[in-house]
C-alpha cells in the first residue's frame, strides 16, 4: 500500500539528518498533497506540526528526535510504511483562549496541551475564577494557573502537580502553581464542556502574562478559555503505545 508522506523536521540536527535519509527511502510531498505527516523532533515540534496543519485532513505521526518524546514514537528509518498502516489514531481537540490585556487589545490562541497564567514580576498572582459565569474562587493568590487538556495533562500541568486524565474523560484539569492563599488549593477537575474565565486583580501591581502552547501574551487583565470541539487533531501511534496507554504508564513510573 504507497502512501505519500510528508516530512518535516525541527532545526536540530538530529532531525535534519533523519528527514533527509528518511526521504532519500521513501520521497517527500508537500503536506497538504501527503496522506500522513512524519514529524521529527520532540514534543514542542509536534506541537508546533499539529498548530501549523490543523486545517489538512492528513493525520500526524511523530518520530522522536528530541528529549522526552511523550507524544512521538520511536524513530526508526525502517519499515516505516508498515508502522504508519499499523499504527492507531488518537484524536484530540484545543482549547481556546481569548486574552485581553491592560490596553483594551484582545488576543486570541489555541492551545494543545494548556493555557497558563504565570506572574511576570516580583509578587505573586492574584486570580479570581469562573466557571460558566459563576465566580467559584474570588481570589486565588499563586505564582500561577492553568487550565490543561487530558493530552497535556503530562506535561506542565504534571510538574505543577495536577492530576493525569485519561484521553476518553473529557475533563480539564485546572491547576494552581505555588497556591499561597487558599493554602496549597491543588486545583479542580471541570467538565470538557465548561468556559473558564481567570480575572487578573491588581494587575497593575501584580503584572500577569497568559500563554498557549509558547504563545505568550503579556499584562493580561482576563483569560477566558474553552475546549474548541470543531478542530481535532488526529495524531497516530504505534500499537500499544498510544496517549491512553502512556497516561496510565505514566502514573506507576
Amino acid at each position: 500500500m504507497s502512501q505519500k508522506i510528508a516530512f518535516v523536521a525541527s532545526d536540530a540536527p538530529i532531525a535534519q539528518d533523519a528527514q533527509a535519509e528518511l526521504t532519500a527511502r521513501y520521497d517527500n510531498v508537500a503536506c497538504d498533497k501527503a496522506d500522513v505527516i512524519v514529524a521529527l523532533g520532540g514534543d514542542g515540534f509536534m506541537l508546533q506540526t499539529l498548530h501549523d496543519t490543523q486545517e489538512l485532513l492528513a493525520p500526524v505521526y511523530g518520530m522522536n528526535c528530541g528529549t522526552v518524546g511523550f507524544l512521538m514514537n520511536e524513530y526508526s528509518p525502517d519499515n516505516l510504511i508498515e508502522r504508519l498502516i499499523e499504527a492507531e489514531e488518537e484524536v484530540i481537540n484545543p482549547l481556546a483562549m481569548r486574552a485581553e490585556n491592560a490596553d483594551g487589545e484582545v488576543h486570541h490562541a489555541l492551545a494543545i496541551n494548556e493555557v497558563s497564567l504565570l506572574r511576570a514580576g516580583p509578587q505573586a498572582a492574584t486570580l479570581q475564577i469562573s466557571v460558566d459565569g459563576r465566580v467559584r474562587l474570588d481570589e486565588l493568590v499563586c505564582d500561577g494557573a492553568l487550565l490543561s487538556t487530558p493530552a497535556g495533562s503530562t506535561a506542565y500541568n504534571y510538574s505543577a502537580h495536577g492530576p493525569i486524565l485519561p484521553i476518553g474523560s473529557d475533563v480539564l484539569a485546572l491547576t494552581a502553581m505555588s497556591a499561597f492563599r487558599p493554602r496549597r488549593w491543588r486545583g479542580a477537575l471541570l467538565p470538557k464542556q465548561a468556559v473558564v474565565r481567570f480575572d487578573v486583580l491588581q494587575h497593575k501591581k501584580r503584572p500577569v502574562m497568559a500563554d498557549a502552547d509558547g504563545r505568550s501574551f503579556p499584562n493580561v487583565v482576563s483569560v477566558e478559555i474553552h475546549s474548541k470541539d470543531d478542530i481535532s487533531h488526529r495524531i497516530l501511534f504505534d500499537p500499544g503505545h498510544g496517549l491512553e496507554e502512556r497516561l496510565i504508564r505514566e502514573q506507576f513510573v
